[in-house]
């Protein structure tokens, strides 16, 4: 029985990317509103309890992510349609063709500029997390989803789940990509301490690094990221984050832990490098832990390399489970709806029956 309050928001199936942008060419989108349902019916399915995600003010969400990023991100589609980029050239999704990097201004003041199409890049670093008009609201549930959680924590739960959609690891503070437009774990662990948590750790299974949660707390000391993930250096996503000698810096210096894994890595490797993660974490002594819950890890997932099993899942929600202290696991990845359920259910139980 997976005895566990289940957090849900309907308005997270208001996200249709309708595709994605690779290498310049338009390719199906894998984050689709059914890995939602099909997560939701399975822990029901498992016993969960569903709970409705509250509604709650921006102030938590402003502490997290840049007000200005928020506001761009809340009004972009409408005036990406206000120009009449959905007839001419006919793409009725945002998205970018120029980014203010630093090649582009080699140390010149960012400015904002004055057309949407290359407004459209100032926040985002990738062309294929494109935004709809359901994207914002979506996002905003999803936050509120993992607020959601890490409240029915702080109000005495020792575990809660948010299925959270979009996902959220790979958003920043000042920006959005990798399919992600809020960082929702981020959100929870700053629920966390303002609910009194003195120390949060964030454990992140996804199979790709979480570079905007790695971000957003890598100059602090009050809250651990550690996460287990494919190698960039082998060539996967996010390429630029994600090495073994991250380790946080100024108040954050320690409190960051990489355990970049070759691809084709199994349950053992996968388990070991979660095993060291863990152990990094007791060592913190948090008072709580973020999970970022993906299960894009899973060998029929075709999102990643590494070849993780049912069981290893079960295994790394033991692991976690173990070390004593409350869990809010929101969800990040996992894009194989056949066995997208039964992955997660086993990541819960393994969490609760420690």
């Amino acid at each position: 029985m997976l005895d566990l309050p289940v957090v849900w928001a309907e308005d997270c199936l208001a996200h249709l990317p309708g595709a994605e942008i690779w290498v310049g060419v338009r390719t199906p989108g894998t984050e689709l509103p059914e890995r939602a349902t099909t997560l939701r019916d399975a822990v029901l399915a498992a016993g969960g309890r569903l709970v409705p995600a509250a509604g709650h003010d921006d102030a938590l969400v402003r502490t997290v992510h840049d007000p200005a990023f928020l506001d761009h991100l809340a009004s972009v589609h409408d005036s990406w349609l206000a120009a009449g980029f959905d007839q001419d050239p006919g793409q009725d999704r945002v998205v970018p063709y120029v980014f203010p990097t630093p090649a582009m201004l080699d140390g010149l003041p960012v400015r904002e500029p004055v057309a949407i199409h290359a407004r459209a890049g100032r926040y985002c670093y990738d062309t294929m997390t494109l935004v709809g008009p359901g994207t914002w609201a979506a996002a905003r549930a999803a936050a509120d989803a993992a607020q959601t959680a890490a409240d029915l924590i702080a109000a005495g739960e020792r575990a809660a789940y948010a299925i959270c959609r979009p996902p959220g690891h790979h958003a920043t503070r000042g920006g959005y990509g990798g399919s992600c437009y809020l960082n929702n774990a981020a959100v929870a662990a700053q629920a966390l301490r303002v609910a009194g948590v003195e120390r949060v750790a964030v454990i992140d299974v996804d199979a790709h690094h979480g570079n905007g949660t790695q971000a957003i707390f890598y100059h602090r000391a009050d809250v651990f990221y550690g996460s287990v993930h494919v190698d960039p250096g082998a060539g996967w996503f996010p390429h630029y984050a994600g090495f073994a000698d991250e380790t946080g810096a100024g108040d954050g210096r320690g409190a960051n832990r990489n355990a970049p894994l070759a691809p084709g890595t199994g349950d053992a490797g996968w388990l070991a490098g979660l095993t060291e993660i863990c152990a990094a974490v007791a060592a913190f002594r948090p008072g709580a832990v973020v999970l970022s819950l993906g299960v894009d890890a899973a060998q029929d997932d075709p999102e990643s390399p590494l070849r993780v099993s049912v069981d290893g899942y079960a295994c790394s929600g033991g692991l976690v489970g173990e070390l004593g202290v409350p869990v809010v696991a929101v969800h990040e990845g996992g894009y194989h709806l056949p066995t997208l359920g039964a992955l997660t259910v086993a990541t819960l139980r393994g969490l609760i029956d420690k």
